[in-house]
């Protein structure tokens, strides 16, 4: 194991760098104790080890360094380490760590960030020998006590049996004699195979549910503390503008206010004794703001950048095998199409918020973030700080989609405002058309493909230009190599394993133009798979009717050396009900695409009426993820990737005009209604010989399966997005 920098050597850059990179590594059983201040969870417990906590009464508090935004990946953690711990299920609890502890001891938790849906998959591996670490101490605990040999010993349930002696005891009489024993070497440890599973791979109820329904569960927005003000912002409307100036005077003696203060070189907040109070005074706070030449900027201006690319010179190429331009130039029958998709908001149902109290020598702060190790050292460098003078207290988020990871701007603005009143706790809410003004979203990109086919319909070649913003470019600039971005390419990568293209073309080439706006983007669910998912799958759908094929059959002729793609395909396929008769007016499509190191494809059943009304009856998905933790929380998420994904469909689109979004409510930013959701049916095709992620696979068939079955209703491809701004009749 790699010698770990202590905390008080290790600056807020490199943690940052170190945070984002970790590949999990940890020191199961360190001996430190549990430092900060101690949970009600972990109160009356002993730790074994650093995952987990025996109570007396046998309970095992599972500690969670994930963050938990819905998606279940706190349930399924704990059924990773109770596996492995072999103890009583119903007697599970958990409680989140934070990273102010993990820092302390040298990062014993690994990785904290959860994005990317690696939430199970990129710590499946350290936290299932947690709980059998734990379960070998315990075992040798009582092999000790009873002075026999551990290999004649028994576990079940939480409960070691010696069955020559007829003698049995529980994990609560001996935590303590197990928390002093030398933790075993985890690379000794042999993990249980999946098929022998008995609470892990099973539809295990999640265990932060009750909460939820009974109004128990507090999120950061939620939080009060003692003598707690609160603070509301708004930021230059133009990105990139600076604050000139504000009139505080104007609303100093509204009721409430403490004052309005100077948040950063562009924007402002008021803090008073309530948020609605804090908010009032904001909207009528005299501003004089310097929006910059960003102010000329316009959807229009952006979509002529855009297209530009589609032809310009300077795009390089991530594959290339053989000629394809050449081959398509000499084809006998040529396809061209152009697609587009535009910006898109996270719209997280819990706003952006963060409370933080400042000291002279402490930042400390409560918050809904998928990056606590970032929220840390975002903290500590806005106060001026060490890390080691910082905690963020973790709470369940109210939505996450990619917005709470790297970008930590709410976090940074909680502690500015924070500093200027010393000791009192503050706490910043972002209004809903502030979430909707400064969030960053999901980039805009058009897409050129074009493709050669013989005279029987072969496919000879297929040509790919994507243009269009890049992440990397925004948050992660030293990701970009010679100019060459390939995070705008996931799902269409050449190498196998996380996003790989599933076609075998004979003549390929995929290439990327960078341009990049004032817009500042970052990941959201399912990132850049959603819009290649589209451009190529409904492009896929162009060629196949041009070729005069069965949309399927087309796609399996390519798809030979894909067994995991055409597996997923076809199991969608079989449940679809694919080539069976529909109902009169009802027509099918169907989609396939990898991503997050998961297959996913997708059939999807819509109508067309007269005047062009759309409905969507029915949608079948089927993903392999490997393994399947627990299946019922990977159908909620499949269905929860298709409301995500319809509502991007038929509604999604921030626009900019005079530099400015233009959508800032859901009256101008609708999500899926409830009357609007179709039937979903999951197909759970899991091979068991990899770890795939599950949040975010599903969602880049949704809207090209969608759009496919529409083709087949109208005769006609949608090529832009949403589909609200497409006139179907």
């Amino acid at each position: 194991m790699k010698k770990t920098t202590r905390a008080t050597n290790l600056s807020r850059r490199k943690f940052i760098v170190s945070s984002a990179a970790a590949g999990g590594g940890l020191a199961l059983g360190f001996k430190l104790p549990f430092v900060g201040s101690a949970q009600a969870a972990t109160a009356a417990g002993t730790e074994v080890n650093a995952w987990v906590v025996v109570r007396p009464d046998s309970t095992c508090v599972v500690r969670i360094a994930r963050s938990e935004m819905g998606q279940g990946t706190l349930t399924g953690l704990a059924q990773l380490v109770a596996e492995e711990l072999e103890c009583d299920w119903k007697k599970v609890a958990t409680e989140h760590v934070f990273p102010g502890q993990n820092l302390a001891r040298k990062r014993v938790w690994g990785d904290m960030a959860t994005g990317g849906s690696r939430g199970i998959r990129g710590s499946q591996d350290y936290v299932r020998r947690g709980g059998a670490a734990a379960r070998m101490m315990l075992m040798q605990a009582a092999a000790e006590q009873w002075k026999v040999p551990v290999g004649e010993l028994t576990v079940a349930d939480g409960v070691i049996t010696h069955a020559a002696s007829k003698r049995s005891t529980s994990y609560g009489r001996l935590a303590i004699a197990a928390a002093n024993l030398t933790p075993p070497d985890p690379k000794s440890i042999k993990l249980k195979d999946p098929k022998d599973w008995k609470i892990a791979g099973k539809p295990m109820k999640r265990l932060d549910t009750a909460d939820k329904l009974n109004g128990g569960k507090v999120y950061a927005i939620d939080l009060k503390l003692p003598g707690m003000l609160s603070a509301a912002v708004k930021a230059c409307p133009v990105h990139g503008g600076k604050l000139v100036s504000f009139d505080e005077a104007k609303v100093a003696k509204m009721p409430g206010v403490r004052r309005a203060v100077k948040v950063n070189d562009g924007a402002v907040a008021v803090v008073a004794d309530t948020w609605w109070r804090a908010k009032t005074a904001l909207e009528a706070l005299p501003i004089v703001w310097d929006e910059g030449a960003n102010a000329a900027q316009s959807s229009a201006t952006i979509a002529e950048r855009l297209k530009e690319g589609l032809t310009a010179d300077d795009a390089f190429a991530d594959t290339k095998i053989g000629d394809a331009l050449k081959v398509i130039a000499g084809a006998p029958k040529k396809v061209e199409a152009v697609y587009s998709t535009p910006f898109l908001s996270h719209a997280t149902i819990e706003r952006m918020n963060c409370t933080a109290v400042v000291t002279a020598d402490k930042v400390e702060v409560w918050t809904a973030t998928q990056s606590a190790e970032g929220s840390l050292a975002a903290a500590c460098e806005e106060a001026g700080l060490p890390l080691a003078a910082g905690e963020v207290h973790k709470l369940d988020l109210g939505g996450g989609f990619g917005r709470r990871g790297g970008t930590q701007d709410y976090t940074r603005q909680a502690v500015a405002i924070a500093k200027q009143f010393p000791g009192v706790p503050v706490k910043l809410i972002w209004s809903r058309e502030e979430d909707q003004a400064h969030d960053f979203y999901r980039p805009i990109s058009q897409c050129k493909l074009s493709a050669g086919l013989d005279e029987s319909g072969k496919l000879l070649g297929m040509h790919i230009r994507v243009s269009g913003q890049s992440i990397n470019a925004w948050l992660n600039p030293g990701a970009i190599k010679e100019g060459k971005d390939v995070r705008q390419l996931q799902g269409l990568w050449k190498e196998p394993g996380d996003a790989q293209f599933g076609y075998t073309v004979p003549n390929l080439q995929i290439e990327y133009a960078m341009r990049n706006t004032h817009v500042p983007v970052g990941p959201w669910r399912g990132v850049n798979t959603n819009q290649n998912g589209v451009y190529l799958e409904c492009f896929m759908e162009e060629v196949a009717r041009a070729a005069g094929k069965d949309s399927l059959e087309f796609r399996r002729e390519l798809m030979a050396n894909h067994p995991k793609h055409l597996g997923v395909l076809n199991a969608a396929a079989e449940k679809g009900g694919w080539g069976k008769p529909l109902p009169a007016g009802v027509h099918r499509g169907i989609a396939q695409f990898m991503g997050y190191a998961s297959y996913s494809a997708a059939v999807a059943e819509v109508s067309v009426s007269a005047e062009g009304k759309l409905k969507i009856h029915r949608m079948v998905l089927a993903l392999n993820c490997g393994h399947a933790v627990n299946p019922d929380q990977i159908a909620a998420q499949v269905e929860g990737s298709v409301v995500y994904g319809l509502s991007a469909a038929l509604y999604g689109e921030c626009t900019v005009q005079n530099g400015r979004m233009v959508e800032l409510n859901f009256h101008t930013y609708p999500l899926l209604r409830l009357a609007e959701m179709p039937k979903v049916e999951t197909v759970i095709v899991p091979t068991q010989d990899f770890w795939g992620g599950v949040g975010e696979p599903t969602i880049c068939v949704v809207t090209p399966a969608v759009l496919n079955a529409i083709f087949a209703a109208t005769g006609k491809p949608v090529r832009s997005l949403p589909l609200k701004n497409v006139k179907l009749a």
